[in-house]
């Protein structure tokens, strides 16, 4: 490839060649992805490289704007799955959970739609799922009243449970009970 196919690339901001080759400048000693929106430098300051070890080596650091040293960096994604993480890790300690989201450092609407974007459901019903998916577990493979379910999978009172329940399992927790354990029970 020349420098006149790799200046091309760069004018163009063109993504193909993200990772083929990575430019610097040499007035700011930042190298960038051929991509790169940034304010376009002059051809004469402009040196190319193969990789990012090489424009590291060179002394060049990476720009904070498209990240080359980081082919896939997608902020956004990553922002969605510690959302995840933290739901899937703190569903029964709601406490916990909000202090942990709040040293993310995003608004409280933004994460919606962040998670909504990336996982099509709101942080919310992922996290309500998660506890009645651990609610159901529960209610088959222990003998703990439901109430002490309830609150063990962090919710803060028995009738918003049997509410939250009832809508997704169309049983109450009882029935719910009975019904898997008579299956289980015939079945062996």
């Amino acid at each position: 490839m020349t420098d006149n196919e790799r200046w091309k690339a760069v004018l163009e901001n063109d993504t193909h060649y993200d990772g083929i080759f990575f430019y610097g400048v040499k007035t700011t000693k930042i190298f960038c992805k051929p991509s790169c929106i940034s304010k376009v430098p002059l051809g004469k300051n402009v040196a190319y490289f193969a990789t990012v070890k090489q424009a590291e080596q060179a002394g060049y650091r990476p720009c904070k704007r498209c990240r080359p040293d980081l082919l896939e960096y997608h902020p956004i994604k990553e922002i969605a799955e510690k959302i995840k993480v933290l739901l899937d890790s703190y569903f029964n300690r709601e406490k916990e959970l909000s202090k942990e989201i709040g040293k993310i450092g995003v608004s409280y609407h933004r994460m919606i739609d962040i998670f909504k974007e990336y996982y099509g459901i709101t942080p919310k019903k992922y996290y309500d799922n998660l506890r009645i998916e651990e609610a159901k577990k529960l209610l088959v493979t222990t003998n703990n009243t439901i109430i002490d379910i309830s609150y063990n999978i962090g919710f803060a009172s028995l009738s918003t449970f049997y509410t939250a329940f009832k809508k997704a399992a169309n049983l109450s927790p009882a029935k719910y009970r009975k019904e898997q354990n008579n299956g289980i029970h015939s079945e062996a």
